[in-house]
């Protein structure tokens, strides 16, 4: 198999893979969702890079050509101890993300992300280095995914939420909102809404489908051509209710995607 290989602690992940197939038509991707050991976001650094380190694993074993960590909590935590392991490309999410955000703020960037995510403090660190004279204000909201994995995307109650989370970044008067979690993209128009015209979202799943298509343009491991319909989708996962499917077929529109369950151990 020659597919690029992505993995998430969830459903977030499918927002790099959607990003990744429309850059990329010609490659096939094998996504792993790590849905019975969710959320990565509120475990410690050691369990994080031990998952993450069996994910890849998992994907190297199944013979994809690179990886791409589309989970903000792995990229943070994990990722440095990593780069060696697969011997083969790998990337994470938050670098692509910062360098976005870096771009198009005014000086006053407002970072929503897991707990873990908020702790690493990756995401200031990496907004300086690009910037250094960058406001940076983090917050964890550790509820938001459970209610994107539930399928609540624009709900009453998500919005309350989201609201509460938003508030101290709003008085900081951000003007940047970089969408520190791969499940956080799904709440778009939720998180639009409540930040308003003023502040820009940033997802990093664009950002990095292009870092992905120039590592593999570099590496010579692009495929420039594939005959139509043979470029093949395969998602995995460690567990699923019913919800993961419907909001697996929202995102890469596809209500019949067929679901693989895997043992990640």
């Amino acid at each position: 198999m020659d597919a690029i290989g992505v993995f998430d602690s969830g459903i977030g992940g499918l927002t790099v893979v959607s990003a990744l197939r429309r850059r990329l038509p010609a490659e096939s991707i094998l996504y792993l969702g790590d849905t019975a050991r969710l959320p990565y976001g509120s475990k410690s650094p050691e369990t994080v890079i031990r998952y993450t380190r069996r994910n890849i694993e998992f994907l190297v074993e199944r013979g994809v050509k690179a990886v791409v960590i589309a989970c903000n909590t792995a990229s943070a935590l994990a990722l440095d101890h990593l780069h060696l392991q697969a011997g083969l490309p790998l990337w994470g999410v938050i670098e692509p993300g910062a360098r976005a955000a870096a771009a198009v703020s005014r000086g006053r960037v407002g970072v929503i992300a897991t707990e873990a995510t908020v702790r690493s403090d990756a995401y200031p660190q990496a907004l300086r280095r690009l910037r250094p004279e960058l406001a940076v204000v983090s917050r964890a909201c550790p509820l938001l995914v459970p209610l994107v994995e539930e399928g609540w995307h624009d709900d009453e109650i998500t919005a309350r939420v989201a609201e509460r989370y938003l508030a101290p970044l709003l008085a900081a008067d951000i003007d940047t909102l970089v969408l520190g979690c791969t499940h956080y993209p799904l709440l778009k128009p939720v998180l639009s809404r409540i930040v308003g015209p003023g502040v820009t979202l940033v997802d990093s799943a664009e950002v990095v489908a292009e870092v992905v298509a120039e590592g593999l343009a570099r590496a010579g491991l692009a495929r420039e051509s594939r005959e139509p319909g043979t470029a093949a989708q395969h998602l995995c996962v460690t567990d699923a209710g019913a919800s993961f499917q419907v909001v697996a077929g929202r995102i890469l529109g596809d209500p019949d995607l067929p679901l693989e369950w895997v043992e990640v151990v």
